[in-house]
């Protein structure tokens, strides 16, 4: 019996090396080669290789530490390499080793109501974001036969700009002013207001103000406090607005290639969408940092300084980054991309290196005064110093009724008023105008978080242009433009579909809301 199972054992054994054998016999071992190099210098958020022979402009490369990096300057002997992560083990003598890939960023629906850093990894605790595709950070724009003209009003909910200065889909409007003067509010306002809910008032009958909203908002923080982004962020959730927004983030806390990186990968999140069809809107708050960080950056690589100690290419990285921005043709899908740029500007120097640049770039600018912003007149609109020019011919053809008018007879106010503080006697006719202009900037006053339907700002503009409130004390303004709102939305909405649907202010329909807001004003 002994001797039975000894030869089974012996059997199997034979089997099982025989198995080894034929196994090692048929493998054939594929030989991988890897670009190896070593650091030679480490510096706060740059660090200089050695080797690397064949790396590419911004291909990532690995650290030993699982830590990323981006080939940034290639010269003959050695690759400047900005740091994308913290990595304090990073010394001299370590070895690198090239990915073969450039700087990407994952794009897809599942991004949509996430927080996520410029490469990708998400900073709101809610696991890995389960995107399909990656896409450079850093492409090409859109060629301009591919290009069509910006046609589709951006509403903002803002009467300021709204009226004054409009934003098409698909253009770049540069928000600019002194820092705490209401820039970021601006840009959060404009994507609150693409809310898709209906009944934004609760009206139970009457007019809804429903109309489909496709605009999917990306919000990027570049060098913002930890402390000012979750403040942002919190206020989306709060209206109900990350439905449909992604958040990219590079705080102040994060290397200096973070930062520089985060337009470009918003950029690319966007373009995604847009070439899907959808309408996207991109904020990027502020410009003014990305600029600092790449100053940083291209010093410590030894890049030589210009003007302020900016780099000679520093307008070509904002160009290629808002160049980006556009509306494609109806063959490539007819999505558009509209950029919100901030720009920060100290003691309202508004002809500033960075600013100047970004004026040159953008298609338009809304600057917002320190001084009305200290008078209590927000948002801040500086009227005359502010310019859409793409705008005005996506603007909903109702509001052109009033526009022109409102913007005369406002730059009228305010050069008379800066004259009238030097005169204690004035005619019949420049108190006229003086009250009325008190009128008019008290109706273009309005609070953060609370934008208004075009139909509702039509209407109480026409009113103010037409001296319905020429009685109204100026205290009592506000009152009144809550009262016309609410009655134009009630009792008007045959009006309220025509204006939402385009069509221009017929006389019958600009006599209804006049006839409408005079009785709301006299019942008050």
């Amino acid at each position: 019996m002994q001797a039975t199972d000894e030869l089974d054992l012996t059997a199997v054994l034979d089997d099982a090396f025989a198995t080894v054998r034929r196994v090692v016999a048929a493998h054939q071992p594929a030989l991988h080669v890897h670009d190896v190099g070593t650091v030679s210098f480490v510096g706060p958020g740059i660090a200089q290789v050695r080797g690397l022979p064949g790396v590419r402009s911004e291909e990532l490369v690995l650290f030993p530490d699982q830590g990323y990096g981006m080939a940034f300057n290639i010269d003959p002997d050695e690759v400047g390499v900005v740091l994308l992560d913290e990595s304090p083990s990073l010394r001299t003598g370590l070895t690198v080793r090239r990915t073969g890939r450039v700087q990407d960023v994952p794009v897809g629906d599942a991004l949509i109501g996430r927080v996520v850093d410029p490469v990708g990894r998400p900073l709101d605790n809610r696991g890995p974001v389960p995107a399909m595709q990656r896409r450079p950070v850093e492409r090409e724009s859109p060629a301009v036969m591919d290009r069509d003209p910006v046609t589709v009003p951006l509403q903002t909910g803002l009467k300021a700009v709204d009226a004054l200065i409009p934003v098409g889909r698909g253009q770049r409007e540069l928000i600019v002013g002194d820092r705490q003067t209401g820039k970021t509010a601006v840009a959060l306002d404009t994507i609150i207001n693409q809310n898709r809910s209906g009944n934004r008032n609760g009206n139970e009958t009457g007019y809804q103000h429903e109309r489909e909203q496709d605009v999917l908002c990306i919000y990027c923080a570049i060098g913002q406090r930890t402390a000012a982004t979750a403040k942002v962020i919190a206020d989306l959730r709060a209206h109900n607005a990350m439905r449909y927004s992604v958040v990219v983030v590079a705080s102040g806390e994060d290397p200096p290639g973070l930062q520089f990186a985060a337009p470009y990968a918003a950029t690319s999140i966007g373009e995604y969408f847009m070439e899907q069809g959808r309408d996207v809107l991109v904020v990027y708050d502020d410009l003014t940092r990305h600029a600092r960080a790449y100053r940083e950056l291209s010093l410590l690589l030894r890049r030589p300084p210009g003007r302020e100690a900016f780099p000679g290419d520093i307008f070509y990285i904002h160009s290629r980054l808002l160049e980006r921005s556009t509306h494609l043709r109806a063959e490539l899908g007819g999505g558009s991309l509209t950029a919100l740029p901030i720009v920060e500007t100290e003691a309202q120097n508004i002809a500033a290196y960075i600013p100047t640049n970004l004026i040159s770039i953008t298609d338009g600018q809304i600057y917002l005064s320190p001084d009305l912003f200290q008078k209590g007149v927000l948002p801040a609109v500086d009227i005359g110093r502010s310019v859409s020019r793409v705008g005005g011919k996506t603007q909903l053809a109702a509001y052109r009724a009033v526009a022109g008018d409102l913007r005369l007879s406002y730059a009228q106010f305010e050069e008379l008023e800066a004259f009238s503080r030097f005169s204690s006697r004035l005619d019949e006719h420049t108190r006229q105008v003086l009250e009325r202009g008190y009128r008019v900037r008290e109706v273009l006053k309005q609070p953060q978080y609370a934008p208004i339907p075009a139909v509702e700002q039509i209407a109480v503009l026409l009113a103010v242009v037409e001296g319905v409130f020429d009685g109204v004390p100026v205290e009592a303004v506000g009152r009144a433009e809550q009262a016309i709102r609410r009655a134009v939305a009630e009792q008007l909405p045959g009006v309220c579909q025509r204006i939402e649907a385009g069509d221009r202010l017929s006389q019958e329909d600009r006599t209804a809301l006049h006839h409408l807001a005079r009785e709301v004003v006299d019942g008050a």
